[in-house]
Parts: C-alpha cells; sequence; structure tokens
C-alpha cells in the first residue's frame, strides 16, 4: 500500500474510534467505502507547474462530483524536467509510465509548453488506459482561456482512465474515444493515429489551418514575448538612453515637426524591423533543419514562425514603452520657448505626441544596437521559455553534430 493509502486507512479508523453516536459511525463507514484514487499533475518547471497547481486546487472537488460514484480524489502537483532531451511523444509517455510505476501513482497526468507532433499532426493529449497515464502538450490549447481549457482536458483525461481502471472495465470499452464532448467544445481537436507499439491508446490532435493557428498562438504565450525587452538588460538601458538625448536634441524637434504621419509610420516601420532582425540574425534564432522530410520542415516553419511572432510583439511592446516614456520625460525636461524658438512651432500636445513618436522610433534603434553587447544565451533567455530553450539547445547541437 502507498504512504497517501495508509495514512487514508489511518485517518478513517481515527475517526472511526472518536465517533459517538450510531450516525456519526454510518458516516465514517460510508467515507470508508470510498476509493481514493491519487491523481499526480507531472508538470515540467515554470508554466506548466503554475498551470498544474492552479488546477490541483479545485481538480479533487470536480473530479468526486462528476465521477458519479462512491469515489475520491486525491491530487498532487510535482515539478520535474521530463521533457528533457526529448520531444518524441513515444519516449516521454514511457518516462511518466516508470515514473508512475517507480512511485505507485494510480494516475499520472503530464503537463507540458513544448510544442509535440505525431504523424504530422500536432499533439493535443495521448493517453495510456493500461497504464493509467496522459501526456498533455499545452501550447496545442492556444493562448486564451489557458487555464480553463486545462481544467476541462485533465478532468476528462483523469475520469476516463479512473474509469478504465474500475474493477469489471473491459479493454475495448476503454478504447472507445472518451473525450467526445471535450473534443467538440474545443473543435478542431479530433481524435488521431495511434500506432500498435506505443504505450498510448488514445491520442487527440489539433487539425487545419485552426489547429495550426492555436499550436502557434500557444508556443507565442509559452515565450512570453512581453518580457522579451525587459529580459535585455544592455538593450534596454541603450534605448532609454539615446531616447533620453533625443528628446532634448533640437535638430530632433525639428525633424519631429516636419515629419508627416506617413515617415512618421515608415520610421516606426523601420526600426521596428530593424531590431526583430537584428535580434534574430545576431543571436542565431532562426531554425535551420538538416533532415529533408515534410514534417521537419513543417516542423522548422512552426517554429520559426513563433520565433518571428515572439520577437515582433516584444519589439511592439518595446515601442510602446518608449514612447511613453519618451513624453512624460519630454513633458518634464522641454520649454516651450525654446522649442518655439528652434523649430518656430508651438509647444502643445500634438507636438509632445509627435516627438515622444519620432523619439521612440530613435531609441528603438539605440536598443537594436545595443542588444549586440548582449550574449546570445541572454536573448534566447529572454524570448524563449526553459522548456523552448532547452529543445532548440538540443537541435543547436544535432546541428552542429
Amino acid at each position: 500500500m502507498s504512504s497517501h493509502g495508509r495514512r487514508h486507512t489511518g485517518g478513517i479508523l481515527w475517526a472511526f474510534a472518536v465517533a459517538g453516536t450510531d450516525n456519526e459511525k454510518d458516516a465514517v463507514m460510508q467515507a470508508s467505502s470510498q476509493v481514493v484514487t491519487v491523481v499526480v499533475l507531472l508538470a515540467d518547471p515554470d508554466a506548466p507547474t503554475v498551470v498544474a497547481k492552479r488546477l490541483a486546487r479545485t481538480l479533487p472537488a470536480r473530479l468526486a462530483e462528476k465521477s458519479g460514484r462512491q469515489r475520491r480524489f486525491a491530487v498532487e502537483v510535482v515539478s520535474r524536467p521530463f521533457t528533457a532531451d526529448a520531444e518524441d511523444p513515444s519516449t516521454l509517455m514511457r518516462r511518466i509510465v516508470e515514473d508512475g510505476s517507480a512511485e505507485s501513482w494510480d494516475i499520472v497526468v503530464a503537463l507540458t509548453d513544448l510544442p509535440l507532433h505525431s504523424h504530422r499532426r500536432r499533439l493535443v493529449v495521448d493517453l495510456s488506459h493500461e497504464h493509467g497515464t496522459a501526456l498533455l502538450s499545452l501550447p496545442s490549447l492556444g493562448g486564451w482561456r489557458l487555464q480553463g481549457k486545462a481544467r476541462r482536458v485533465v478532468e476528462e483525461a483523469v475520469l476516463s482512465l479512473a474509469a478504465s481502471r474500475s474493477p469489471g472495465c473491459e479493454r475495448a470499452a476503454y478504447r472507445r474515444p472518451p473525450l467526445g464532448p471535450f473534443a467538440g467544445r474545443l473543435a478542431p481537436i479530433r481524435p488521431g493515429p495511434v500506432d500498435e507499439e506505443e504505450l498510448a491508446d488514445l491520442r487527440y490532435v489539433a487539425d487545419g489551418p485552426r489547429g495550426y493557428l492555436k499550436l502557434l498562438v500557444g508556443m507565442v504565450r509559452a515565450n512570453r514575448p512581453w518580457r522579451l525587452v525587459p529580459g535585455l538588460s544592455k538593450a534596454l538601458a541603450a534605448a532609454l538612453a539615446t531616447g533620453a538625448i533625443a528628446t532634448v536634441d533640437d535638430t530632433v524637434w525639428s525633424l519631429a515637426t516636419s515629419l508627416g504621419t506617413p515617415r512618421l509610420i515608415v520610421a516606426t516601420v523601420g526600426s521596428v524591423g530593424l531590431m526583430i532582425g537584428w535580434l534574430i540574425v545576431d543571436a542565431n534564432l532562426w531554425h535551420r533543419t538538416t533532415k529533408g522530410s515534410p514534417e521537419a520542415r513543417q516542423r522548422s516553419v512552426l517554429y520559426n514562425t513563433s520565433t518571428l511572432v515572439t520577437v515582433t510583439i516584444g519589439a511592439l511592446v518595446c515601442y510602446v514603452g518608449l514612447m511613453a516614456v519618451s513624453f512624460v520625460w519630454a513633458l518634464f525636461v522641454l520649454n516651450g520657448d525654446v522649442f518655439a524658438s528652434a523649430t518656430r512651432h508651438p509647444l502643445n500636445a500634438q507636438n509632445y505626441c509627435t516627438l515622444s513618436w519620432f523619439v521612440a522610433s530613435i531609441a528603438t534603434v539605440g536598443g537594436a544596437l545595443g542588444s549586440g553587447l548582449e550574449s546570445d544565451e541572454a536573448i534566447r533567455a529572454a524570448a524563449y521559455s526553459t522548456r523552448e530553450q532547452e529543445r532548440r539547445h538540443m537541435l543547436q547541437g544535432e546541428h552542429d553534430g
């Protein structure tokens, strides 16, 4: 018996001993007749662990309510890098089964923020009813309402695995798709093919353009692009310093007031594009596959697209932040008479906005150049999640080898 089961049995015996009335003893006996299923959420470090801990708060009560049987659930969270040096679903499922057997866990649901593929399809969840395990790829659920979607998937998976491990359950019965309602709510997720030699007996994949878009958005969300520039201290310092100097330069004032909106837009696109290109090229963020298979090319396109979107969002967040800082800085340091003398334009609200807009473009260029002082590892740490960094490091090693 596992340690959890011993604690549960001891607690029931103590409760029965101290129960005074017959009604209290009947209540204790009814509780003792319930089966306690230990569910472990095995999560990769970082974002998957955060999702798992939030799920664990409400999962036991929700599972007990939905099971419809005399069953209770105890949920534990184990944070462990189970996807280290691997991204093949079969290999990962084998690791999960081995961990579950070694620890005597009843049901194991593994969560990762790596994008997984099988048979050129984007994997959502693998289930092995025989071993009571499931593998969930969080990016395939998209970037919005991730917590709610993950909760529905985990609940349906646990209930399916728990039902298959009940006495009298036939193997043919649990091989039927048990997640029909889940697949319907989260379309375009559908059952996918499983090879005979795999441990998984049921698989759900995201098909079609919508499935591709969901996965892409999920990958970008896992990378947290809004943290890109704050994670690059040297680039941020260079951008702020460039913006501070440009704000008090009368030549910049004259240029800002003489440029029309189309030229300011061109300056914005050019400066943001320069930062994006510089970061990707200088830090070697562009993935090149050495394999000629269609699946390898498909993955390469997906990874590069997620990189481009991640860096673009990060650069735009940087640009907006620099514009806001430049506007506030201009409010404090600029003198209306001096500005009007140099530009022959009044220092009104419109010129404050125009100047801060143009200064943001100049500062973004300075930030792009400042990012050249950052190490490649620092840029990757700012651009990618922990699991994605490890995956790209592994692929880079294969490429160099």
